[in-house]
């Protein structure tokens, strides 16, 4: 068994990250919007800014009351959309009720849509030419090629359909020609679906819930949940200790996945900055 270390990964992408925009002597900047008072919310955004300084990247936030209303928070992303000397824009979810995020995600610029949130990069994402990848799904992709884990051919079964990860996480494995199943929660006989995975991708938020007989031996397994224990210990959506034997390679939580998507979150702040220089 190998463990996927994402915080080495994630290091070596923002060491990558940090090196061209000081060889290059640009300074991008990355616009984060927070709404309300939400401390798991506080701390995204803080490590989010930790990463920015990290990487030579300029960072700004705007925090907002609680109380701000769908008409301030457009004009907010309307003003962030004129400034050109903001190259992506963050919108930290979830919005406090009764805040509606679709409407505020389909009007940040498309070329500063760092989240690739937007309807047109979701649709680029399916087809063809996207030039931002989800933040999360393209981590994964980054730990899947550090460790040289060929997807061709291989089974890969994603538990989750959400929009953030699951969907956009099956469009990204089938361009590694991965032959991609999605599973949810009305997926008749999930146990036998998953025992037949190459590649086992969890992000459903449901602490150890893939267990020992959910596995096929010598499969990869990639844990996106991050979830908190009644001790307050943080764990993945996977029993680690129950089905690490089995696997050829699984990622820890934490230190697996979460890490990665900051490190994505970067990269797709630097893309921004070279579309809008052309």
């Amino acid at each position: 068994m190998t463990l996927i270390e994402g915080k080495t990964v994630s290091q070596a992408v923002k060491e990558r990250i940090k090196n061209e925009i000081a060889r290059r002597g640009i300074e991008p900047c990355l616009a984060v919007i927070l709404v309300g008072d939400d401390p798991a919310s506080r701390i995204y955004v803080a490590n989010k800014q930790k990463a920015c300084e990290a990487c030579g990247i300029r960072s700004l936030k705007y925090q907002l009351p609680k109380e701000t209303t769908q008409k301030e928070l457009l004009a907010l992303v309307d003003r962030l959309n004129a400034d050109k000397n903001v190259h992506g824009i963050l919108c930290q979810l979830p919005l406090p009720k009764p805040l509606d995020k679709r409407p505020v995600l389909a009007r940040i610029d498309p070329k500063k849509d760092v989240d690739c949130f937007h309807p047109n990069n979701v649709g680029k994402l399916w087809s063809s030419g996207a030039a931002f990848l989800p933040c999360t799904p393209a981590g994964v992709i980054e730990l899947l090629n550090y460790y040289k884990i060929d997807c061709t051919g291989k089974r890969c079964v994603i538990l989750g359909r959400s929009n953030i990860v699951g969907k956009p996480m099956a469009a990204l494995m089938l361009k590694k020609d991965a032959t991609v199943t999605i599973c949810h929660s009305r997926t008749a006989d999930l146990k036998a679906v998953c025992k037949e995975a190459d590649i086992l991708i969890s992000a459903i938020g449901k602490p150890k819930f893939v267990t020992a007989d959910m596995v096929k031996d010598g499969a990869v397994l990639i844990d996106v949940g991050i979830n908190r224990m009644e001790n307050g210990k943080l764990c993945g959506d996977v029993d680690f200790d129950a089905v690490k034997e089995k696997a050829s390679f699984i990622t820890p939580v934490p230190g697996g996945c979460g890490p990665m998507t900051i490190a994505m979150l970067m990269q797709n702040t630097l893309t921004a900055y070279d579309l809008q220089q052309k």
